[in-house]
């Protein structure tokens, strides 16, 4: 039956989407965000504190009085970094403030552009700015502690007559600008937002980020547990493991990758499906036709004392799509190179 089948339908069927991950890294530490679990898997308020340890890193996040930002909430995020590293590829400079339609932000993550799908919206726009997270971050021999939030602040810039927003500003924590600053994103499949259940999304995450194009990845249960941030028992949440892996058997809707689950040596067993070697993925090659000579000279100037064609290769195994002016791009990219790095 239709209603069996573990996927949401494409509500809004459309061209290829590209997104971006930036939990994959964490700025100023060598383990990436998408290793501890920030966000609740609860679809209910989730008021619950957390805490997590893991190769000397320690993660707190708390809640505000609206509860946890959830794995669904990350929608906002997702769409937010996608429309700043697509204009990163076409050579623009980021802003901190995201400006968009709400109807644009619903449509490219599957949501449902009805009443309420913007009240879903303004939701996960608060519980994004009262999540705060705090951090032990060691980094030179030094430990470091930081604390923020998700995002600074969001603003409902116009609504329509009957209460619906039209366009949103989102201003991003220095957290997370300065991780798409310093390209530090994975490309998400779009099915991605088509999986119904929370663990779903936490499991593809964890695969997107370690298996990547690998051809397997193996987890322990009780460690896959403490990556999901899951305050199901052990037990119960190895129910609702099975339950994904025996519906991936079955419908194969895990995106990119094959999901198993191994009983008698109780762990997740994730095997790439081939796709992602086939997506957009940073990190990939990309055809963009040689640059024009002149463009070497200026970008010299912008990244002073560097050999260009070497920050050239490193730009095109990022790219994620051909720009429309690969000159204006690349210098760009020039000058954040040396920005961040300085003279060699």
């Amino acid at each position: 039956m239709a209603s069996d089948y573990p996927l949401l339908p494409d509500r809004h069927p459309q061209g290829d989407f590209f997104v971006c991950d930036i939990f994959d890294a964490a700025p100023k530490a060598d383990v990436g965000a998408m290793e501890h679990p920030i966000f609740s898997l609860s679809t209910k308020p989730d008021t619950r504190p957390r805490k997590y340890e893991h190769n000397g890193i320690t993660i707190e996040v708390k809640p505000s009085s609206d509860g946890l930002a959830t794995v669904h909430d990350r929608d906002v995020l997702i769409y937010c970094i996608s429309q700043l590293i697509k204009g990163m590829n076409e050579g623009k400079e980021p802003q901190q403030v995201v400006r968009f339609q709400a109807s644009d932000l619903l449509k490219a993550t599957n949501r449902m552009i009805t009443g309420r799908g913007y009240d879903l919206l303004k939701a996960a726009m608060e519980r994004l700015a009262g999540t705060r997270i705090s951090t032990n971050i060691t980094t030179g021999g030094q430990e470091i502690f930081e604390t923020f939030g998700l995002i600074e602040r969001a603003r409902i810039v116009r609504e329509t007559r009957d209460g619906r927003m039209q366009e949103v500003e989102i201003k991003l924590s220095d957290w997370v600008f300065n991780a798409i600053r310093a390209h530090e994103v994975l490309t998400l499949s779009r099915e991605y937002f088509r999986l119904r259940k929370p663990l779903e999304r936490r499991i593809y995450e964890l695969a997107r980020k370690h298996c990547g194009r690998q051809k397997e990845w193996r987890v322990s249960l009780d460690l896959l547990q403490k990556k999901c941030g899951s305050g199901s028992s052990l037990r119960e949440f190895r129910r609702l493991v099975t339950a994904i892996a025996e519906e991936d058997e079955q419908y194969g809707h895990m995106p990119d990758y094959e999901i198993r689950f191994e009983i008698d040596k109780d762990q997740l067993v994730v095997r790439s499906r081939g796709t992602v070697g086939a997506e957009v993925v940073i990190g990939a090659p990309i055809a963009i036709p040689p640059l024009d000579a002149e463009v070497y000279e200026m970008a010299r100037e912008a990244a002073p004392g560097w050999d260009v064609r070497m920050i050239e290769q490193e730009w095109r195994s990022w790219m994620t799509e051909a720009p429309k002016n690969p000159e204006m791009a690349f210098l760009g990219f020039c000058r954040k190179w040396f920005e961040r790095r300085g003279r060699p």
